[in-house]
């Protein structure tokens, strides 16, 4: 295991233990409170992480069972994932919360151990160890934010969201494509400032294209927890403008985004 995929497994098993200390004493109404997310409440956002995180082991370990899944997902290529949100938070939140805790912890394993440098299917290009670790901080991130909303709680910001950050910027040509648009034709430089206070940089220096300003509201907008207008981030130059507009560092078709606050 490299250094680099133990800080992003440390960062994960992070920010799932905080999600998981936010949810553990709530009621039934607790659980079933409305998220942002139009028609998933607490339950649902719970059910989805331990869904993709069960995904992601099969993906790590077991090709007969990812197999599987992929047939199943293609059955209802457009409906898979809320109808396995919403069956999966249906459930009793202990029996919800004892399967999450389990795929999340049998994950970090699967990742620890998995060969160097060798990669896994994914319902996007093949991932590394690292790749997936830090796609899963990811979403784990971005779902838990709707729970904290949901439920009134202010999240806890720290470094760990440049897992987010480097996604967000790795995936601007995929942002691009799944929006059907000509890829750019310009590098970009991209300067954010770290909940810490580090500066962090992507790109080339003399880049005529560039993005700058806070890494949170970067992480919230590739995300799509927010709205562009609703944050402090500026862009250089008629491509990084428009990827602003339609950044996403998730996979899938393109997401709805946020309202302006």
């Amino acid at each position: 295991m490299t250094d680099t995929l133990q800080q992003v497994l440390a960062d994960l098993t992070a920010v799932g233990n905080r999600l998981e200390s936010l949810v553990v004493d709530l009621s039934e109404e607790g659980w079933r409170t409305p998220t942002p997310a139009p028609g998933w409440d607490v339950a649902t956002q719970v059910a989805h992480l331990a869904w993709t995180d069960e995904a992601a082991l099969a993906a790590a370990s077991d090709q007969e069972a990812w197999d599987a899944l992929v047939l199943t997902a293609l059955e209802d290529p457009d409906g898979f994932v809320d109808r396995t949100a919403l069956e999966g938070g249906a459930v009793a939140p202990d029996a919800l919360l004892a399967r999450w805790r389990e795929a999340r912890t049998t994950l970090t394993g699967a990742l620890q151990d998995h060969p160097t440098g060798e990669k896994m299917p994914w319902f996007g290009p093949p991932m590394s160890a690292t790749s997936m670790a830090t796609a899963r901080y990811m979403e784990t991130w971005a779902h838990s934010l709707d729970v904290h909303a949901a439920l009134d709680a202010e999240p806890v910001v720290d470094d760990g969201i440049r897992n987010v950050a480097h996604l967000g910027v790795r995936t601007r040509r995929f942002s691009f494509a799944t929006h059907g648009l000509d890829a750019p034709t310009e590098e970009v430089r991209v300067e954010l400032t770290a909940p810490s206070g580090d500066l962090w940089v992507w790109g080339p220096e003399d880049a005529s294209q560039s993005v700058r300003g806070s890494a949170y509201d970067f992480c919230l907008l590739v995300t799509q927890r927010v709205h562009r207008d609703d944050t402090d981030l500026v862009g250089q130059g008629r491509e990084a403008n428009e990827w602003l507009t339609i950044a996403q560092c998730f996979a899938g078709p393109p997401g709805e985004g946020r309202e302006r606050a």
